[in-house]
């Protein structure tokens, strides 16, 4: 399913995956799910890109095919693919595991320009090539049509939370309730913090207890937040919309940190007071989903806390409709795709 335009409607396209290489893994794509980032590049919220262009980068599927020189994998893998499918792998960053923020750029699922200078293409669709240093295992306890959302929403919460160290006894804020935030609050809840969710959606109060929060305060205009001045180790900001930092930051503690992990239109940036972070040596901070080594560990942590995204199958022409139900904040709350769903 490709788009044409920032504004036209996804349509299917047939096309060619590259020719496999030594070290490459052929994908057979069971499922893919649906992130709000795909429908920010189509739309062009993060700059211009090169149409058609095919988005998706949480992958669920099983190896159909690998190239000569492939050790990690075998034919009937249970395989998973996330947001990057190469970097320059000799960079600082690179050699620490942390391929994410390759000091060269790494190369990104879709829209990204390969090492051939073709443009990539991602997951919705029904194959992909990836080297096999890209390509995830997959615990046999997950459910493959709950992997996808893992690979992108679940290792941008992931990441933040274990490198501001929470554990138990520290007290969290989680803003915001949808496909990262739900999955947020259930990796904290398991590593052991008490944790509050902030959200605009009433309705969601008890699905937010129900993935372990603790506490619930509905973020409406006119609601004081006094009482919960200082009161959390750590906040992580999932809202991909512009919003009112100067409400959140004093809930930090001393010395403590929000972190943001959603992002939205680039011309509609969020601003904060010069006083907001001085008056009690806070930060703010901000995150990039994670290296493909702990993006393994995180998939192992969800297989042995139980963790999983609530989602909502579709059929690849049900595309449409899903994209306009998450820019509604109707998704509850991942929609996933299913090649082999029919409409």
């Amino acid at each position: 399913m490709a788009a044409y335009s920032e504004t036209g409607p996804l349509e299917l396209m047939k096309f060619q995956r590259r020719a496999l290489g030594a070290k490459d893994v052929a994908i057979k794509i069971h499922y893919c799910g649906v992130c709000h980032s795909d429908i920010h590049t189509i739309h062009g919220d993060w700059g211009k890109i090169q149409y058609p262009q095919i988005v998706g980068h949480e992958l669920a599927g099983g190896v159909v095919a690998v190239g000569s020189s492939v050790s990690k994998f075998n034919v009937g893998s249970r395989v998973g693919v996330g947001t990057m499918v190469d970097s320059c792998r000799h960079c600082p960053e690179c050699l620490r595991g942390s391929e994410n923020y390759c000091e060269n750029g790494n190369t990104q699922t879709y829209a990204s320009k390969d090492r051939d200078g073709t443009i990539t293409q991602g997951g919705y669709s029904k194959f992909i090539v990836v080297d096999e240093d890209f390509v995830l295992k997959i615990p046999d306890s997950i459910d493959l049509a709950e992997v996808g959302p893992m690979l992108c929403a679940g290792i941008t919460c992931y990441s933040p939370l274990r490198h501001w160290s929470v554990a138990p006894g520290k007290k969290v804020a989680v803003l915001g309730l949808g496909g990262l935030g739900h999955l947020a609050v259930q990796l904290a809840t398991a590593m052991g913090a008490q944790v509050t969710v902030i959200t605009t959606s009433p309705d969601k109060s008890k699905d937010a207890q129900r993935f372990g929060a603790k506490d619930v305060l509905i973020n409406q205009s006119g609601v004081d937040f006094s009482k919960y001045k200082r009161a959390f180790d750590f906040i992580l900001d999932t809202i991909p919309y512009q919003h009112d930092l100067d409400r959140f930051i004093p809930l930090l503690r001393r010395d403590a940190t929000l972190c943001r992990v959603g992002v939205g239109k680039l011309t509609t940036p969020n601003e904060y007071g010069q006083m907001t972070t001085v008056l009690n040596r806070t930060a703010l901070a901000g995150s990039n989903t994670g290296g493909i080594r702990e993006t393994q560990d995180m998939l192992k942590f969800c297989a042995l806390q139980k963790i999983k995204p609530q989602i909502t199958k579709i059929p690849m022409d049900g595309i449409s409709d899903a994209w306009s139900k998450v820019i509604a904040k109707q998704a509850r709350y991942r929609f996933v795709m299913d090649m082999g769903m029919r409409g």
